[in-house]
């Protein structure tokens, strides 16, 4: 089988004939190979879904009662005439890189990915590979990612300034992933942890298979907060600005999000703070995590696609870019209604 048969890009995702299946895909298909729970790459509406374990709880909370199989990192199924594994991708917890394999041939495409271990999702693991279809999100030199210590310890003296001014410290996380690290790596002696629903129904969904998080408290609409004042309080950024988090006063808002490197974005989301923390790859990530491919051909979706094809081709790769349905991990995007 050729090279250019092992995976295609259709208008339903990305596609492998030899084992009739998709990867992702953003329509519906019979058959669905997920690389993580977040909902614009586990989109519901797919016949069969094949993730890893650690990613079924989220994606049943999120899909409802789905056909889902599911495959542990490092084992090899055979579907139709390809070999598929999953490995670690370090974005989010059970996320993961598909390694397709046919006649000895192998593509990988990565999902989101992080090359920087985070101590609490599993941590990426570069595929050798004949091509790699990479993200992009933050495929521009200046994103460059401080040591998560150095961000988390910023994170902290924040809230813990807050709370001795006897304020609360309202933190706009995404609902899967960001808010799980942000609540594994804070110091919770500081003060009590407050979450918004959405936060924890994903943080009960990665306790019941063995996630250690702190304790925390959900708000609900009977919560009083003058029994919390210093609290952390964390949310999906659009709770930070709606009438939900006006309850707690006096406060001060930030966001942790990659996108706080950008000059002006944190004042067009009207934040007293931004942490530039992200899940994501950075330019120095994407480029070393290409680099230990091994691969010649890559393939770039869903972010700076035209800057970073262009950089790689000069590098002397065979770059080109892939058009997606995927959301950029876009400030805009709207939150999952949970």
């Amino acid at each position: 089988m050729s090279r250019s048969s092992v995976l295609t890009f259709t208008n339903k995702g990305i596609y492998c004939p030899a084992g009739d299946f998709y990867l992702d895909p953003w329509r519906p298909v019979d058959r669905a190979v997920i690389s993580h729970a977040h909902s614009d790459h586990a989109r519901f509406g797919h016949r069969h879904y094949l993730a890893t374990p650690q990613s079924a709880p989220v994606m049943r909370h999120r899909l409802g009662d789905i056909a889902l199989d599911t495959l542990p990192y490092g084992e090899t199924c055979q579907i139709g005439y390809a070999k598929v594994s999953l490995h670690p991708a370090g974005h989010v917890p059970g996320s993961a890189q598909i390694r397709v394999e046919v006649d000895g041939e192998v593509w990988v495409f990565s999902g989101d990915y992080k090359p920087e271990p985070d101590g609490f999702c599993e941590a990426f693991e570069p595929q050798r590979c004949h091509a790699f279809i990479s993200e992009c999100t933050f495929g521009l030199p200046v994103f460059n990612w401080q040591p998560q210590q150095m961000v988390m310890d910023e994170i902290n003296s924040w809230w813990a300034a807050n709370r001795d001014e006897g304020r609360f410290s309202l933190l706009a996380a995404y609902s899967f992933g960001k808010a799980q690290r942000l609540l594994a790596q804070v110091d919770p002696s500081i003060g009590p942890i407050l979450t918004h629903g959405a936060v924890e129904a994903t943080n009960a969904a990665l306790r019941q298979i063995g996630y250690h998080l702190p304790n925390t408290v959900q708000v609900t609409a009977d919560l009083d907060p003058n029994a919390y004042k210093g609290a952390l309080v964390i949310a999906p950024p659009s709770a930070i600005g709606a009438a939900w988090a006006k309850r707690f006063k006096p406060a001060q808002t930030a966001m942790a999000s990659g996108w706080m490197r950008l000059r002006g974005i944190r004042r067009r989301r009207s934040m007293d703070r931004g942490f530039a923390l992200s899940d994501h790859a950075d330019w120095q990530g994407l480029n070393d995590s290409i680099r230990a491919t091994g691969a010649e051909r890559i393939f770039v979706t869903h972010g700076y696609t035209e800057v970073f094809s262009r950089w790689l081709t000069e590098q002397g790769y065979d770059a080109s870019i892939v058009a997606t349905e995927y959301s950029d991990d876009s400030l805009e995007q709207a939150e999952v209604a949970e």
